[in-house]
């Protein structure tokens, strides 16, 4: 009690902090609104590529420094109880000694930048066909996690606000939540886009501006038939052909029909005729 005389709160376990966060979240979803709290397994914040490289930019700014090792604890015990990711905002609700509000700004990308990024993208995309199923390629992400060059905000593209009492702008619970934004990441890399104010589909556009398809028509052994199509795509394709290659539709042909000539009656012996009984004269006398 004697730091809560001096202004400060008296200690509260993490165990109690997250029982009122769950509490407060809880009242939130009856009222409708979505609740997204960011889970952490393990030590490691991120796993994937570009999640690690959001946090390792976070830690080359300067400006953040000094904040971040709290922030980071704060993330990995489940403070982070909500973090909803829109186009150029973030709202989050962090538990500490209460359920304190965050709220970033993000500048949306330069024309000019985004521009630079789909040019240099669309000789980076391994498959058209992975990129519009929602799968980015590695040479697709390592260009758009550049640091400076890339989709991730400076630190002057960011305008930070939190409701607990701290002074600094960058306090604990700020950092937490930016340490969860790369840990969402790992899961929903296409949120990037969004916080940025890009669509990802003009990556797409550019690529086939970068790789027109040949209007030559592919050798022989190259083409694919319906039948090999169908069993790539798991489609019923239906067989078609061009005018010119379709054969022309034979009518069927008359049938002819063949009268049988009419049998010759067979010709029915004529009976014998027996000859006449010869007639015996009678003797004469």
């Amino acid at each position: 009690m004697a730091f809560y005389d001096y202004g400060w709160k008296p200690y509260v376990p993490v165990a109690e902090k997250r029982r009122k966060a769950a509490r407060e979240m809880e009242k939130r979803k009856k009222q409708g609104h979505a609740v997204s709290p960011v889970s952490i397994e393990g030590r490691a914040i991120a796993k994937t590529f570009w999640g690690k490289a959001w946090c390792e930019n976070l830690e080359g700014y300067s400006d953040y420094e000094n904040r971040l090792p709290r922030g980071r604890t704060y993330v990995r015990n489940g403070s982070v109880v909500d973090l909803q990711i829109t186009p150029g905002a973030i709202h989050a609700h962090v538990s500490g000694s209460e359920l304190y509000k965050v709220a970033l700004t993000v500048a949306p990308v330069t024309k000019a930048q985004w521009k630079s990024i789909c040019q240099d993208c669309g000789g980076a995309i391994d498959s058209l066909v992975e990129l519009l199923q929602g799968r980015l390629s590695k040479g697709v992400m390592e260009r758009i996690c550049r640091q400076n060059h890339g989709l991730f905000p400076s630190p002057g593209e960011i305008q930070l606000s939190c409701s607990c009492p701290d002074w600094a702008d960058m306090c604990k619970h700020v950092a937490a939540v930016l340490y969860g934004i790369g840990a969402r990441f790992d899961h929903q890399p296409e949120l990037l886009f969004r916080l940025r104010g890009v669509d990802e589909m003009e990556l797409i556009a550019n690529a086939g501006k970068a790789a027109p398809l040949s209007k030559q028509a592919p050798a022989a052994g190259k083409r694919l038939a319906g039948q090999d199509l169908s069993e790539i795509f798991g489609l019923d394709m239906a067989q078609s052909a061009s005018p010119e290659a379709r054969p022309a539709k034979r009518k069927p042909a008359k049938k002819k029909l063949v009268k049988k000539a009419a049998a010759a009656p067979v010709a029915k012996p004529k009976p014998k005729k027996k000859p006449a009984a010869t007639q015996r004269r009678p003797p004469k006398d």
